[in-house]
């Protein structure tokens, strides 16, 4: 009786749950229909023999055009407004439900209507040229949000469509397949971390008589030659370090034959499809000089070491090389970006091979081979991965001297001007620049509001209600369009935080490189290092903590403009309120960065799940599986009920398509849900072959590639909320905590009996 009854009692809630399914088919199937019916509408649009004519073009275009100059500058009163954008802004939110490329794009006509409406607003209505004081604000921040809007303008261009290049077979012929240098450029690495790129260089799968290996080390160092004659590769050194990474780069290309020209930055450790992946675009092509693929990132950044948010929010790189490059591809408008890419010789050496005039020679390079014509592509499946920068100050220094380099480049070879270079790519090349250049914008927004309530400066002459019916549309549209295109690889209110901290580093530097391009050097980004202790960083900070204080008294004197004077502009002062806590949180964000977190590991550890067995002395075998992998460590997941005694000598084996190889091993750690092994030290056979079968697996980083959450602004939101104030804790932690040991510091000359 009772299996019966059960049985009985779960038939309703199995039959509610399949019910639960319907419904969430059917609303799942509601964008789909609306999806294909737009794309029918717009096939069919397409198709009429109208568009057949130039004439008809033309006048379409004209018209276009027509009407949205009304759009944008037809006058409004206040209500009209408040009822035109709610229309405009109901719209791209049905849009927003709707998948494919053709509502994405009317999204983007909506976001860009909203945007230049404010901007004519703003530029012919609210620009007063008063007093001083509030022109000069004034005058300021309109130009911040003229760089702004350009920059969205240029943004929507580029990341609108992305290519989405797949790869092109290679011929069955491998003798027709052409002949490779792999370069591995070094400077002051350690070889511990050089080591897993050159094995996985050697492991590449092309034909041994067609690939050489070379290491380009710039230290000159005696360790270096040892193991690149134990291993087999070529060690290749020069009497100087002139040009840095370009110059070392360029010396190689003297003594080298290949056709091709594979380049990996010595961290950077290439999976063995790369080159089967990458070249079959170059024979079909003739004219294509440069492939490009991502920069992935197995180790954490400092944001996402500092913050917690490794594999769970994209970082500041993923947009470029998830989407950026992607979009620069449908109009040939890749850059080379270093490493991770092949290069044909014959146009590099037509060029006068890797650019020496900046310190970012890579971008430099693409745009000398765009001028000559040449093509560029990008692949966006990631066939290497290598180390992020460590520590936050590291990763300053290295946008500092890309954000030095673009600017050099803006002054020496601006890519507006000059021959070789089409419309789309020279806008592609614009926006490239014009990216660095956001550090005094971004200043001026986090502390426009603080001159009105600091000082009572009227920097946009209209009243608060005014400015949010046009202001609001502008932002609303421009982050909902921007989280529908970018969501995968940038998430809502991260691009703030990100430019907040980087903000201050890069103004000066780029400033002086667009007036001085002959300023500054190149420096290495360090790789490989460790963090003993956790501690916060109280230099790099201090540009955050300052403005961090004076938005906290605008905060203060704002609350006594609103209950002790100006209570007759209540909405202004509320609205710069507003204004200013969102920066706080900004700040607050920006400042949680700078609390740097311990990193011991040398080698950091990659999550993968790989079939494995365990061999204990005993004869036992145990199949399992890994859980992480690191160049000296395993972590095993062993079956249910299975335990490894701690110090137990075993071997451990992986798997490479059908060969199977061991390594020798010692459990260090056994918990309740996993288990550590410590590699015991192997010979260069045996690091290869360790190498192969994790690092430079095939499948080793594209399952985890573009897989993030997408992007929700409501939780992105409630996200750096929480981060913020977790800054505004550890600010207040560290402070207590040096005030602690400076009390506790005995006086000169005090007893310490």
């Amino acid at each position: 009786m009772k299996p019966a009854k059960a049985k009985a009692a779960a038939a309703p809630k199995g039959a509610r749950a399949k019910g639960k399914d319907k419904v969430k088919s059917k609303v799942n199937d509601k964008p789909n229909a609306l999806s294909a019916a737009l794309q029918r509408f717009g096939n069919t649009f397409v198709a009429l023999p109208f568009w057949d004519s130039a004439v008809a073009r033309l006048l379409a275009l004209l018209a276009g055009l027509f009407m949205f100059a009304l759009v944008i500058t037809v006058p409004l009163d206040f209500w009209q407004q408040v009822g035109f954008a709610a229309v405009c802004f109901g719209l791209a939110v049905w849009l927003n439900r709707v998948k494919g490329h053709l509502a994405t794009l009317m999204m983007v006509i909506l976001s860009i209507a909203a945007s230049s409406r404010y901007m004519y607003w703003r530029l012919t209505e609210t620009v007063g040229l008063g007093g001083w004081f509030d022109s000069a604000f004034g005058i300021g921040l309109v130009l911040a949000e003229i760089y702004a809007f350009v920059v969205l303008m240029l943004g929507y261009f580029q990341t609108a469509w992305p290519l989405k290049r797949r790869p092109v077979a290679m011929p069955a012929d491998i003798a027709s397949w052409p002949t490779v240098d792999i370069f591995i450029p070094t400077y002051n690495e350690p070889l511990s971390v050089v080591k897993p790129t050159v094995f996985a260089a050697m492991s590449l799968d092309w034909p041994r008589d067609k690939i050489n290996v070379y290491v380009l080390d710039d230290g000159r160092r005696e360790e270096f030659r040892e193991f690149c004659e134990k291993v087999g590769v070529t060690h290749v050194t020069r009497n100087h370090n002139r040009h840095a990474k370009a110059g070392n780069i360029n010396e190689a290309l003297k003594g080298t034959h290949g056709e091709y020209v594979a380049i990996f930055d010595c961290d950077h450790i290439p999976t063995r499809s790369f080159l089967q992946i990458s070249m079959g675009w170059f024979l079909k092509d003739p004219k294509l000089a440069m492939l490009q693929t991502p920069h992935y990132f197995f180790s954490p950044d400092p944001f996402e070491k500092n913050l917690r948010t490794f594999q769970e929010v994209p970082n500041e790189g993923e947009l470029f090389y998830g989407l950026v490059q992607d979009g620069n591809d449908l109009w040939d408008a890749t850059f080379f970006c270093g490493s991770c890419a092949v290069i044909r010789r014959a146009p590099l050496l037509e060029v006068g091979g890797i650019a020496v005039e900046t310190v970012t020679e890579d971008a430099h390079t693409a745009l000398k081979l765009h001028r000559k014509g040449y093509g560029t592509a990008y692949l966006a499946i990631p066939q290497a991965a290598g180390l992020a920068t460590e520590s936050l100050s590291g990763h300053v220094g290295q946008r500092i001297r890309w954000a030095r380099g673009m600017a050099q480049i803006c002054r020496v070879d601006n890519p507006l001007f000059g021959p070789g270079l089409s419309i789309p790519q020279r806008l592609c090349y614009l926006n490239a620049m014009l990216h660095f250049f956001y550090g005094l914008p971004r200043l001026v927004f986090l502390t426009a509001p603080l001159a009105y309530l600091l000082f009572g400066a009227h920097v946009i002459q209209a009243s608060a209600l005014t400015i949010a019916t046009f202001a609001l549309p502008h932002l609303l549209h421009a982050n909902m369009t921007n989280s529908r295109i970018q969501g995968k690889f940038r998430h809502s209110f991260w691009n703030e935080v990100y430019e907040s901290v980087l903000a201050w580093y890069i103004m000066r530097p780029v400033l002086v490189a667009f007036v001085n391009p002959a300023a500054g050097k190149f420096n290495v980004t360090p790789k490989g290092g460790v963090i003993e202790e956790a501690y916060f960083d109280w230099v790099i900070s201090r540009p955050y903590l300052v403005l961090l204080l004076f938005n906290v008294l605008g905060v203060v004197v704002g609350f006594l403009r609103l209950f002790l004077w100006n209570q007759f502009e209540a909405t202004t002062v509320v609205l710069n309120l507003i204004w200013t806590f969102y920066n706080l949180i900004i700040l607050g964000a920006s400042i949680a960065v700078a609390s740097e977190t311990r990193q011991i590991r040398v080698a950091h550890r990659v999550a993968m799940k790989l079939p494995a067995t365990l061999h204990f002395p005993d004869g036992r075998t145990l199949v399992c599986e890994t859980i992480d992998f690191a160049e000296g460590g395993i972590g095993m997941r062993l079956p249910p009920g299975m335990k490894a005694a701690v110090g137990e000598q075993v071997q451990i084996s992986l798997y490479l398509q059908n060969d199977e190889h061991m390594f020798p091993a010692k459990v260090v750690f056994q918990g309740d849900t996993h288990t550590g092994l410590e590699l015991a030290e192997m010979s260069p056979r045996e690091e290869m072959a360790f190498v192969q079968c994790t690092f430079a697996r095939a499948d080793a980083w594209i399952d985890s590639w573009g897989r993030k959450r997408p992007d929700a602004p409501g939780l992105a939101a409630g996200q750096i909320l929480r981060i913020g104030l977790l800054g505004f804790h550890n600010v207040m932690f560290h402070l207590g905590r040096e005030m602690r040991q400076l009390l506790r510091r005995p006086e000169p000359g005090a007893s310490t009996r």
